[in-house]
């Protein structure tokens, strides 16, 4: 998966990389995609993100829009999930 609405995307695969996400970041230009993925959670984000959960086919399962800091986001059937930063 290269882009998602306008976003690069780009594949995080190391248990490091998938750990901090995007937390910490002022902002980005980019998104993620981290696979082998049924939650993520939003503590220590600066700022809001839509999350796309993703079956292993790449079909759309549950999407979130502007999701704030400190939430915990669960799909049992995921098995990808995307992280970009939300628009305005």
């Amino acid at each position: 998966m290269d882009k998602y609405n306008g976003y690069n995307i780009i594949e995080y695969n190391k248990f490091h990389k998938k750990l901090i996400g995007l937390m910490f970041k002022n902002k980005t230009d980019y998104g993620i995609l981290i696979n082998n993925c049924r939650s993520i959670h939003t503590f220590f984000m600066k700022f809001n993100i839509d999350v796309i959960f993703l079956d292993k086919n790449n079909n759309i399962i549950k999407k979130y829009k502007k999701v704030k800091k400190n939430k915990i986001l669960i799909c049992p059937k995921a098995k990808k999930v995307i992280e970009i930063p939300s628009s305005n």
